[in-house]
């Protein structure tokens, strides 16, 4: 492949990395690193000029950005049924249009938005900017500051079967059986291409954490990762992941960007966003790279793993006591386990989800839950609940510190992929989660699914067999939604408009029997997968 050069200067706090990377990568990124308090050190430009959060962002703070930085565009940015960010673009020539727009919104043609529910005969829509979401375009010559927006309809109500709406209200639904707030954040899995390399090689499937050379874009994830927190997204790291393979003259890497924790609503936001940056940077570097779940037999697929936390009205933890998991936490799992099956249609949306949903591979197939297992639906990951001060003990010019480190404790929701409808995989996740809270056996339930094993391990096939399955299709996760439905329609937030179409989509693959037939015709999984290579 062609060396992808660039150079790092440093100069009186400021990093300046200029790329000659392609003829297209015609800009360069300028960031200062501050040091003084959280809010200065963020790398978002617009917390550091209004010196607060973006939850505190206002309209008037928007006009006085672009006055005061001569911003010429202002750019609106909406996800549309097909899970994808849309555009729409306004030059500003004076100051009474930025404040319309920024007070109206404006409208667009929700026919071409929501096919599946919204008709031509009356399908116009506003789309309302969210304040709390700007951000400076870092794919725009011309400068620009962009919004995430909503959906309203004809009467100024939200949209109703608007996904984004759709989690608000999974959101408010789950506060109010609870008294306590969802939290999520995920694991984004995708695979670069670019030309071969016959330089430092690795095994095939040995890429997990590999540092370069032997990885050949660990500069493009830590680029994606530096546009994302200049966004707003709350990055926890991002690393190689194990996929690596040559096929058609082209390298094949994976790799995960993974997030930190926050609110369920700005966790959808800034997986959408971060797909559509690493998409953005991947065609200015002239790499490809698909969110995909599988795209190729006997290696690695990709998967959107999501994280929760339950949380009380002051952000802490109500999932572990004593440093071990609770009946909260518990109660959450017996919801997730309830739902498993169902919460597929919203998470493994095209047929190629389900040739990564196969057993004896990393993707759990059984609806199960453990500490520390890789095997099942739902991982307890290894958390701070010892009390050792580890840092302390391997470096001694530190103090040991008593303190509580278990407030990070998560679970882990193991089966979505990118092929996701990211809002409404969170609203599913977060209406499961509540179920939970509304079965009257969940404790009891959750522990009935428990498993302390390697679910994979031949020894343990009969254990496997007296545990549910995850569908096998699409076909079977419609079927799955419909015998749930009444649990996401509960408190009004999924229409029931809304899983009838969802429903009719799934059924649509007419895949019911795709894994014999992929048996019988190994070329139609390569079918499949370019047709479904960009999805989500």
């Amino acid at each position: 492949m062609t060396r992808q050069k660039y150079k790092i200067f440093h100069n009186g706090g400021y990093f300046r990395k200029i790329f000659y990377l392609c003829p297209r990568f015609k800009y360069h990124q300028k960031f200062k690193c501050n040091m003084k308090d959280n809010i200065t050190m963020s790398l978002n430009p617009l917390v550091n000029y209004f010196k607060k959060s973006p939850k505190e962002f206002t309209k008037a703070d928007m006009i006085k950005y672009v006055e005061e930085n001569n911003i010429p565009m202002v750019n609106f940015h909406y996800v549309a049924g097909d899970g994808r960010i849309k555009t729409l673009g306004f030059v500003l020539h004076s100051r009474d249009y930025l404040e319309q727009i920024l007070s109206n919104g404006e409208r667009v043609d929700g026919s071409n938005i929501f096919p599946a529910f919204i008709h031509a005969g009356s399908s116009d829509l506003y789309v309302i900017p969210r304040f709390s979401t700007a951000f400076l375009n870092p794919f725009t010559e011309i400068p620009t500051l962009s919004f995430l927006c909503s959906y309203y309809n004809n009467e100024g109500k939200p949209l109703e079967n608007s996904p984004e709406y759709i989690l608000r209200k999974a959101a408010k639904s789950f506060t109010e059986v609870t008294g306590n707030y969802f939290q999520a954040m995920g694991e984004l899995e995708y695979y670069v291409i670019g030309e071969e390399d016959d330089l430092f090689t690795i095994p095939d499937q040995r890429g997990y954490h590999e540092s370069s050379p032997f990885t050949k874009f660990e500069h493009f994830r830590a680029e994606c990762m530096l546009n994302i927190a200049k966004m707003g997204g709350l990055i926890k790291y991002g690393h190689s992941e194990v996929g690596n393979f040559t096929m058609d003259g082209k390298i094949y890497e994976q790799n995960e960007i993974e997030f930190l924790v926050t609110d369920v609503q700005d966790a959808a936001d800034q997986l959408i966003l971060a797909k559509w940056i690493i998409r953005n940077l991947a065609y200015e570097y002239g790499f490809d790279v698909t969110f995909a779940p599988k795209i190729t037999a006997g290696k690695a697929g990709s998967g959107l793993h999501i994280h929760t936390c339950i949380v009380d009205g002051k952000g802490k933890n109500q999932m572990v006591t004593k440093g071990k998991l609770n009946s909260i936490a518990k109660t959450a799992i017996a919801g997730y386990m309830t739902c498993a099956g169902s919460l597929t249609a919203f998470g493994n949306t095209n047929p190629t989800s389900y040739f990564r949903l196969v057993p004896h591979q990393e993707a759990p197939t059984s609806v199960c839950w453990g500490d520390r297992n890789r095997s099942v639906l739902v991982r307890v990951p290894l958390g701070w609940t010892h009390k050792n001060d580890i840092v302390a003990e391997l470096n001694p010019l530190e103090k040991a510190v008593n303190k509580d480190r278990s407030q990070k404790q998560t679970v882990e929701f193991r089966c979505p992929d990118g092929s996701a409808d990211i809002y409404l995989l969170l609203a599913g996740l977060v209406c499961a989660a509540r179920h939970g809270f509304e079965m009257e056996n969940a404790l009891e339930f959750a522990e009935s699914t428990y498993v302390d094993v390697d679910i994979h391990r031949a020894e343990n096939k009969a254990l496997v067999e007296k545990l549910a399955q995850l569908p096998a299709s699409c076909w079977e996760s419609a079927d799955e939604l419909s015998n749930h439905r009444e649990i996401f329609e509960a408190h009004g937030v999924f229409d029931r408009s809304m899983i009838d179409d969802i429903i009719k989509q799934l059924k649509s693959f007419k895949d019911k029997s795709i894994r014999k037939e992929i048996a019988k015709d190994p070329e139609l999984m390569a079918k499949m997968v370019k047709e479904y290579f960009y999805c989500g």
